[in-house]
């Protein structure tokens, strides 16, 4: 269950009368149990409680219901209770359908409200549906209220108005939800002078079966396109002649509603008689532009973007120095003028604007700092010199680009009323500008000069309106051009392997004339590398928030060179963190942000979760240290010891075996010389068992007179003709083989690919002839023990954890960016046998716990206190060579290593 739905069900529940025997289950299967789990919990097979009528969820909850009064003591009870800590219960509730009380054992947040209103506070109970959140979210249960209802009636009214919902006339389905959101925000706001103004007239004026539902509606965003002077020349009904007149084209055009059933006009209903007092444009926005896209309706409610987590990118883009500013002109008069009227020139631009959050907080906070001037200055009351205008965007979406409008009017006004009072922010909130300033299209073939130009350009592009036609152009009508512009947002993320048609076209457009690979980069990349063109002939700085792999692996020497070449140089940078929003089961992206621009002067800095480091430099690893790019090399730079990668296996599903077809093959009397091991990273370290025919062409003619390896190298040659690939169809002609013959070398140290980022090592070992890597593992044929106590040392594994790239957040290995770089001393003859003796005691004391996987042995809340010993060990040998002793820690680790790197390639 989403967000929307858990809200429904706990709003159903809440509405039906008490039952005490009957509540804890119907709360718990409002969070989404399902029957199987409440049936154990009745039967008590897996209620853990100790308190007698009372049911716990081992890891959730922990539930009675009581007599009436008794709510405070049963709670006590239920927190005081042994089972609650043996069960690591995370919330307490007590309730006698009068009173509801709740804590988080966690946290120490309470909920103490009266039974009838706990569906208000659903969102703090959201991770009992494994859905993690933020603080904004669980104390706002008006927007995905909202959210929950404008959907309902979404959907019915595409239900019974089918041609609504054609390609052709999205546009006007979305326009119109536009339309309805405006009405239930003005008629609780005063902004129609008349509360429930519209939501009361459509049901006063409609029929009971909506069949004219849809024609008073249009007659109300009649009215509100007509100026009040003209409104007995257009013959507009008394009923809408209480309606103000909008402007801002926000009714403009068409009037055209669609066509109501009875349910949809009780949803309408329904839905204006929310509080929309309380709407908050920055959470309500990202929420409801799932709404109208079908594809992310069943997410709904996932898309929220925490304020923190914006703020991360805009504090210290820009707010972090307007701040500081304020704070260093006192009560200086003129001091605080000028950082008013350069704060009216600051242009925040967001090219991925989505449904508006980094603009929306952006004005909000820089409205803040502007009052906090007024008030200083003796100015109170005094209007805003910052136009919505400053706040541009550009979004893809046709429905979100609205939103986006939509949500910097509400923020506008609000702030308005929160810094001006009601009676100033309405004399001058109607009629909205017409003025457009979010530009709906593809921001990657859009040229940013037009959306957002520099001093001197000239650029006027005319727009249509604000809201009612689709525009690829924005109109540029803006006396205070000429400031300081920051580029901020969330741009799509996707990996060079996962674009689509349209997004390769896109990376074509904007590298085409810089970069030679630019297939190879990830999608967000275009965007920092845009961005870096635009700042190059205007005034502005940018920070965009990216997945963490634009900074590892070949996205440094491909679009951090190319952003260099332009002489820019990063400013800020927050490492990897998980972008965690409104996410089921714990889902998150880890990312990281970084801020770019290209003045030599200035502090910069390095944030750590929320840990600040000023540093002198910054390279596009996020590390402090001037070596900007590591590039890939095709052979060890400082060792004489190669990796290879293993056997590719494409179309070759005949000659792999399941343990089952190897024992089958053996008992048809198969030699066991035809059989090898074969091993990627998962069959190595989970101790998976995976085999495959391993056939030499002199041992062909043998191999074939058993019909059972016959018949497989027939499939595999049927596999490889079939294929439209010219490549595998040659392979066709050794169907008895994978497309590469090695491996089979006696001694070799066996590298897997990927590795999950929990462990403390990076778990290579050995293997004989016995087994053949696949190619999601590399291997170092005939090497020196020696070398695998590099592999494995905890230096390695910072190096290519900064280094080499990533998949998702595990460890992903490359030779060309891993070993093949590692910067290595000249090792002498007694340092090669101390790192073997290492070498051996790990192997060792791995063998002393067999059958344990490096799964096993490698959980960093399990592995063996002697396997550990010996790691240890192994990192004080090798980390003695580098400096004489131990590091002091990974960041020191890392330092060491860049500028043993530095060194080293200097000389050669």
């Amino acid at each position: 269950m989403n967000a929307v739905e858990i809200e429904e069900s706990v709003s159903e529940l809440a509405l039906k009368p008490f039952e005490a025997e009957e509540f804890s289950f119907s709360f718990l299967e409002a969070f989404g149990n399902k029957s199987t789990t409440l049936k154990k919990l009745r039967s008590g097979s897996s209620n853990k409680t100790d308190v007698e009528g009372a049911i716990l969820q081992r890891n959730n909850i922990h539930i009675a219901t009581c007599e009436e009064g008794e709510v405070s003591e049963t709670l006590e009870v239920l927190r005081k209770s042994p089972s609650t800590k043996k069960n690591k219960v995370e919330y307490i509730l007590a309730t006698d359908g009068l009173d509801f009380q709740a804590e988080n054992i966690f946290s120490g947040e309470t909920v103490a409200c009266e039974y009838k209103d706990f569906h208000n506070y659903f969102g703090f109970f959201l991770s009992l549906a494994n859905i993690t959140t933020v603080k904004q979210i669980r104390e706002s249960a008006f927007d995905i209220k909202a959210t929950s209802r404008l959907n309902k009636l979404y959907v019915e009214l595409l239900q019974h108005n089918p041609d609504w919902a054609s390609a052709e006339r999205r546009h006007d389905m979305n326009h119109f939800l536009a339309r309805l959101i405006f009405c239930f925000f003005a008629e609780d706001t005063d902004i129609f002078r008349e509360d429930d103004l519209f939501t009361d007239t459509v049901q006063k004026m409609s029929d009971s079966n909506a069949s004219n539902t849809h024609d008073v509606i249009s007659e109300i965003f009649r009215a509100m396109d007509t100026k009040l002077e003209n409104r007995d020349e257009q013959n507009i009904k008394v009923w809408g002649k209480k309606f103000p007149y909008v402007n801002g084209e926000l009714f403009s055009g068409s009037t055209e509603v669609p066509k109501f059933t009875k349910i949809a006009r009780s949803y309408l209903l329904h839905v204006g008689s929310l509080d929309w007092k309380q709407i908050n444009p920055d959470i309500f926005g990202s929420m409801i532009q799932a709404v109208a896209d079908e594809d992310e309706r069943g997410s709904l409610g996932m898309h929220y973007t925490s304020v923190p987590n914006i703020l991360k990118v805009l504090n210290p883009l820009f707010l972090d120095d307007l701040r500081e500013q304020l704070e260093k002109a006192e009560e200086n008069s003129r001091k605080l003028l000028n950082l008013r009227n350069r704060m009216a020139r600051i242009r925040v631009f967001d090219p991925a604007c989505g449904s508006g959050n980094f603009l929306v907080i952006a004005y909000k906070e820089m409205r803040k700092i502007e009052n906090d001037i007024n008030i200083k200055r003796g100015e109170i009351n005094r209007a805003s010199e910052m136009p919505l205008t400053n706040f541009r965007g550009i979004e893809l979406k046709d429905f979100s680009a609205e939103v986006a409008r939509l949500a910097l009017i509400i923020a506008e006004y609000q702030c308005d009323v929160l810094y001006r009072g009601q009676s100033l922010a309405l004399a001058e909130f109607l009629p909205l500008d017409a003025q457009n300033w979010i530009t709906k299209g593809n921001a990657l073939r859009i040229d940013w000069f037009s959306v957002c130009p520099p001093t001197g350009t000239g650029v006027k592009l005319q727009g249509d309106d604000l809201f009612s036609t689709p525009l690829d152009q924005a109109e540029i009508d803006f006396e205070n051009e000429g400031g300081e512009t920051y580029i901020c947002g969330n741009p799509p993320f996707s990996g060079a392997r996962k674009q689509t048609d349209e997004q390769k076209s896109d990376l074509e457009l904007v590298f085409k004339n810089y970069i030679k690979n630019y297939k190879r980069i990830d999608y967000v990349g275009a965007w920092f590398f845009k961005a870096a063109l635009y700042s190059v002939k205007t005034e502005s700085k940018f920070a965009l928030v990216a997945t963490n792999s634009i900074c590892q692996g070949q996205q440094v020497p491909l679009t951090w060179a190319a952003i260099f070449k332009l002489g820019f140089k990063i400013r800020f940078a927050y490492t990897s963190f998980n972008w965690s929003n409104l996410a089921s089961n714990k889902a998150g992206v880890t990312v990281v942000i970084v801020g770019v621009d290209n003045y030599n002067s200035g502090s910069r800095a390095i944030y750590e979760i929320d840990n600040k480091k000023e540093v002198d430099f910054i390279n596009p690893y996020l590390l402090p240290n001037s070596v900007e790019i590591i590039p890939a090399s095709n052979k060890p730079i400082f060792i004489d010891v190669d990796m290879s990668l293993g056997v590719y296996y494409s179309k070759s599903a005949g000659l792999i075996l399941t343990k089952d077809e190897k024992n089958q093959l053996i008992k048809d009397g198969v030699p066991l010389k035809f059989i090898k091991r074969f091993l990627g990273s998962s069959e190595f370290i989970k101790g998976l068992e995976r085999y495959c025919l391993w056939i030499s062409d002199n041992e062909l003619e043998e191999a074939i007179s058993h019909s059972s390896i016959l018949n497989r190298i027939n499939s595999v040659k049927k596999d490889r003709l079939e294929t439209k690939d010219k490549a595998v169809n040659k392979l066709a002609l050794k169907p008895h083989q994978f497309r590469e013959y090695r491996g089979t070398e006696k001694f070799k140290i066996f590298v897997p690919i990927i590795s999950s980022e929990n462990r403390e090592y990076f778990p290579a070992g050995i293997a004989d002839e016995s087994i053949i890597p696949t190619n999601k593992a590399f291997y170092m044929p005939n090497a020196p023990l020696w070398a695998l106590s590099i592999v494995i040392s905890k230096s390695h594994l910072i190096w290519i954890g900064s280094i080499c790239g990533r998949m998702r957040n595990d460890y992903s290995y490359s030779s060309t960016l891993g070993w093949n770089t590692f910067p290595i001393p000249i090792l002498t003859q007694k340092n090669k046998e101390d790192l073997t003796a290492c070498a051996e005691e790990i192997l060792i004391a791995r063998e002393r716990h067999f059958p344990a996987t490096i799964a096993d042995l490698y959980d960093p809340d399990k592995m063996p206190e002697d396997l550990r010993l010996a790691h240890e060990r192994n990192d004080e040998v090798l980390e003695r060579i580098y400096i004489g002793r131990k590091f002091k820690n990974d960041t020191e680790r890392l330092e060491k290593l860049f500028q043993l790197y530095t060194k080293m390639t200097s000389k050669k």
